[in-house]
């Protein structure tokens, strides 16, 4: 099991994402559009610079949602290797058996 304190960090985190996505989106296509002034879009780049850093998707990690654990983890199940054999092997996943040779 992961820290709690680090699993509410990454809640908070998404939060802050879901909360300024809009807002970023509307900034990076001011910033990125080429018939506008330089000086719009530079004023586009520093408004996005003083948003919260932890605002940005790219700060996101994906983590466990049984365990808590940041590493190996599988975007389709939304979980880790260990929690995944952990509950194959007390049979809580249907049509999945622990292999053994």
């Amino acid at each position: 099991m992961a820290k709690k304190s680090m699993v509410a960090r990454e809640v908070k985190r998404q939060a802050l994402v879901d909360r300024y996505a809009a807002k970023r989106a509307k900034l990076k296509a001011i910033a990125k559009d080429e018939s506008l002034t330089m000086e719009e879009r530079f004023k586009a780049r520093l408004k996005l610079a003083e948003l919260p850093r932890n605002s940005s998707e790219t700060r996101l990690h994906n983590r466990c949602k049984v365990s808590g654990r940041p590493k190996a983890y599988y975007r389709k199940l939304q979980m880790s290797r260990i929690a995944l054999r952990d509950l194959a092997s007390a049979g809580q996943i249907p049509g999945m058996v622990k292999s053994s040779w």
